[in-house]
């Protein structure tokens, strides 16, 4: 029912990184390895996501070391429904609307603390709210509910590089610094959940994602968008550099050099060395979902290849668009190294 991970897929040796395969062995086995502690990554409509016990706080500081990433930088919890997230944060009447509306599915709210909160301080940075979510997969609601507790589980990637949308691309980033992975095959959304911080009066958008601003807009009214970087974030995903592949990205490409590998949109521009297609026919929501598998395929074959860039064709931001764009920008900044904490 499970697997060992292959030989060769661990770089570092530190632990031999189980694949379980999907169905409900390998859910019983992935949510007995949560509740003792331990990471196991496992796939959402979203983005496959590296887990802990919220609860637990040695288990959500192992999340922080196998990933590199910043303790300022909050997790996402994530749990099997409303009630459940209820006891963990406060729910307004708009988070209530917002969770009727949307829960199962890819939207994260910033909400102030349940007191007292079971959860972890380290898993909310120390910060008296907390990011939570409901995610709309089904294998990742049977492995929240077998596990019987709040799960943290930010993406489940090196801190700062491309998110994974197959148990492959875990393996590749993360394999021997996790206890396991439970494959259940590829994200049907490709981005990451819309996160909306609603710890005070004026909602404000900080990430875009799979939920557009209109359709939540069209529950609670009016919502800000402060999307702009920052080095003390409330919620993931916050840092100017972000979602970056090892090569640099250069965005709104209208011609490609031939030393350039192509993320293409629509009709492809001439003279690539490499190109993947996103969407042929330009379909935002078919380029969500390849995104990260198109930065991570264009980034491996271009190093290979010598290529020094790769060039993005524009794409609309609108609906899923704004957060293709968000990403993209992100993957595009100047960068900061991997291990090191960026400036505050």
């Amino acid at each position: 029912m499970h697997q060992p991970m292959p030989q060769g897929a661990a770089q570092t040796g530190l632990v031999a990184t189980e694949l379980l395969q999907p169905g409900a062995a390998g859910v019983e086995r992935a949510a007995g390895l949560l509740r003792a502690g331990l990471l196991v990554a496992f796939g959402t409509e979203t983005v496959y996501g590296l887990g802990a016990d919220a609860t637990d706080p040695r288990a959500v500081a192992a999340i922080f070391a196998a990933k590199g990433r910043p303790a300022h930088n909050p997790l996402i919890v994530h749990v099997a429904d409303a009630e459940t997230a209820g006891r963990i944060v406060r729910l307004d009447d708009r988070a209530r609307a917002l969770a009727a509306a949307f829960w199962p599915g890819p939207l994260t709210l910033v909400l102030p603390k349940a007191e007292p909160s079971p959860v972890s301080a380290l898993a909310a940075a120390g910060l008296e709210t907390l990011a939570v979510r409901v995610p709309g997969s089904s294998a990742a609601l049977d492995l929240l509910r077998a596990t019987g507790r709040p799960v943290a589980a930010p993406s489940a990637n090196r801190s700062g590089s491309v998110s994974p949308t197959t148990a492959r691309h875990v393996l590749d980033g993360l394999g021997g610094r996790i206890d396991a992975v439970l494959d259940t095959g590829p994200c049907r959304v490709g981005l990451e959940s819309t996160i909306l911080d609603l710890s005070a009066p004026e909602a404000r958008l900080l990430r875009p994602g799979g939920i557009a601003r209109a359709a939540i807009e069209g529950v609670i009214g009016p919502v800000r968008a402060e999307t702009t970087a920052t080095d003390t974030p409330n919620a993931p995903g916050q840092f100017a550099s972000h979602y970056a592949p090892g090569l640099p990205v250069r965005l709104a490409a209208g011609t490609v050099g031939d030393d350039e590998a192509l993320l293409a949109f629509g009709s492809p521009l001439a003279g690539a060395a490499l190109t993947f297609q996103l969407s042929e026919r330009g379909d935002p929501d078919e380029a969500a979902a390849t995104l990260f598998a198109g930065l991570r395929a264009l980034d491996q074959d271009g190093q290979r290849l010598g290529l020094r860039a790769i060039a993005v064709m524009p794409i609309p931001e609108r609906g899923i668009g704004e957060a293709i764009a968000d990403r993209l920008r992100r993957a595009a900044a100047p960068r900061f190294p991997l291990d090191a904490e960026p400036s505050r």
